[in-house]
């Protein structure tokens, strides 16, 4: 049964800092709600860019490769989303639990690279970035730049001429690293799933590794979202404030 944090004096927030500091390969699933306070919305929220974008119709790659002017008003209309935005408070606890030795590694289903930006240095993009551009012919990556979003022409690669796109994971594409993550995961033995749902697949497959290897799944969320008895503890609210929270409550242990 899942145990709620509901309080800072709360007996099972005692039992998940002990379990946070005891664990010996502690790793986080990282999704859109972590960005939020970054100014980046959840594309799949109401107003979010789905809903003026379909899917279906601009993110496969059968779209890009069939008419890669039209995939290209979604990829300027995402880059302009992300541009220039700054880690948010619960990207600096990651970073900083990382750096402490707390937490090995994170695997994001998010494309903004703030978790490098505020100092991680383990990450899993599992759906890449949008901070480079890459061939699919010839495999050639450059770093975005400011006028990607704002040319009228499609920028192409230098070395064969085919029409770049983001280095993200489009519809019909796989996913990033997933070998590796999955291993990654079988090492793990408690799980911090924070700002996603992870319903969506493979991620969705990740908590349930750890917990069937004998781990603890720790979630932070608004509102729970992991299946019913997936989460051992669970603390609800802001991520900006459950976050550092915890964390402070881990450093004076």
């Amino acid at each position: 049964m899942t145990k709620r944090i509901a309080k800072k004096n709360d007996q099972h927030l005692a039992e998940a800092i002990t379990a946070f500091s005891s664990a010996r390969c502690a790793a986080a699933l990282t999704g859109a709600g972590i960005s939020v306070a970054s100014g980046i919305p959840d594309f799949r929220s109401p107003g979010g860019l789905w809903t003026r974008f379909a899917p279906d119709e601009y993110a496969t790659l059968d779209v890009f490769l069939d008419n890669p002017e039209k995939a290209w008003h979604l990829y300027r209309e995402l880059g302009k989303k992300l541009e220039g935005k700054k880690p948010s408070k619960a990207h600096a606890v990651l970073a900083d639990f990382e750096e402490q030795g707390h937490v090995k590694g994170i695997v994001t289903q998010n494309i903004d690279n703030l978790h490098q930006h505020a100092g991680s240095k383990f990450v899993f993009e599992i759906h890449g970035d949008h901070q480079h551009l890459h061939c699919i012919r010839c495999g050639y990556l450059e770093p975005v730049a400011e006028d990607h979003y704002r040319m009228k022409t499609i920028p192409t690669c230098v070395d064969c001429s085919t029409p770049l796109k983001p280095n993200v994971v489009l519809f019909g594409e796989n996913v990033r690293n997933l070998q590796e993550i999955n291993f990654f995961m079988q090492q793990c033995d408690l799980l911090m799933v924070i700002g996603t749902s992870a319903k969506v697949y493979p991620a969705a497959s990740l908590p349930a590794i750890v917990k069937q290897n004998g781990g603890t799944i720790f979630e932070f969320n608004k509102e729970q979202a992991l299946p019913s008895g997936l989460a051992d503890y669970f603390f609800a609210g802001d991520l900006e404030t459950t976050l550092p929270d915890f964390a402070e409550r881990v450093s004076a242990r």
